[in-house]
C-alpha cells in the first residue's frame, strides 16, 4: 500500500475552515479515515496591537489553501476535489504534486513531538548574524518557525528580538 503524503488544496478564499469541516464529515461518512488521515489549516501566531494592546492572534500562514494528508488514489481525489469549496489541487494539470518531507516541517506541520531545548526565562547567547555575541533572555518560543523571541538590551532599554534557534546558545551554569 503507498505512503500517505501532504498534498495542497486551494479553495476559494475564505473558504478554508469550512472546507475542513467539509471533508472531514464526508471522510467520517464514508469512512475513508484509512486513506485520508489529516486536514490541516496551518495557522501562525502573529501580534496586533489595536489602541495600543499587543495581543497574538492566529492568521491562516497559506489564505486560499488547505493541506491534507492522504493516500492519492482516484477514490481520495475525487473525495477531496469535488468538495464545496475545493477549486483543485495544485500541480500540473489534474496530477496533484505532494509536498516533500522539508516543505512539510518547514510549514511546522508534525513538530508536535519535538523536544526543545529551550525554555523561557533561559539566558542565550546569539552566535550568528546582527546579535552576534548578545546575550538575552527568553520571552517566546514559536516551534513552528523555529525560532525564539529574545529580549536583549539596546540603548538602555529592553527591545525583543526575533532569532532562529540554530543561531543562539543557552547558558547554563
Amino acid at each position: 500500500m503507498a505512503e500517505a503524503q501532504w498534498y495542497v488544496v486551494h479553495t476559494y478564499s475564505g473558504y478554508e475552515n469550512k472546507v475542513k469541516v467539509d471533508l472531514e464529515k464526508t471522510i467520517e461518512n464514508r469512512k475513508l479515515q484509512d486513506v485520508i488521515m489529516e486536514v490541516s489549516v496551518p495557522l501562525i501566531d502573529s501580534i496586533e496591537v489595536k489602541n495600543g494592546v499587543r495581543k497574538i492572534v492566529q492568521k491562516k500562514m497559506l489564505p486560499g489553501y488547505v493541506l491534507v494528508r492522504m493516500i492519492m488514489n482516484d477514490d481520495t481525489w475525487y473525495v477531496v476535489r469535488n468538495t464545496r469549496g475545493v477549486t483543485g489541487f495544485v500541480g500540473p494539470g489534474s496530477k496533484p504534486v505532494p509536498l516533500t518531507e522539508q516543505e512539510v516541517y518547514n510549514m511546522g506541520i508534525n513538530r508536535e513531538h519535538e523536544k526543545l531545548d529551550f525554555v523561557e526565562g533561559e539566558t542565550v547567547t546569539v552566535l550568528n548574524g546582527a546579535w552576534i555575541n548578545t546575550q538575552g533572555v527568553i520571552k517566546a518560543i514559536n516551534p513552528a518557525k523555529q525560532t525564539l523571541t529574545i529580549s536583549v538590551e539596546m540603548f538602555g532599554r529592553e527591545t525583543p528580538v526575533e532569532i532562529a534557534f540554530e543561531d543562539v546558545k543557552v547558558e547554563r551554569f
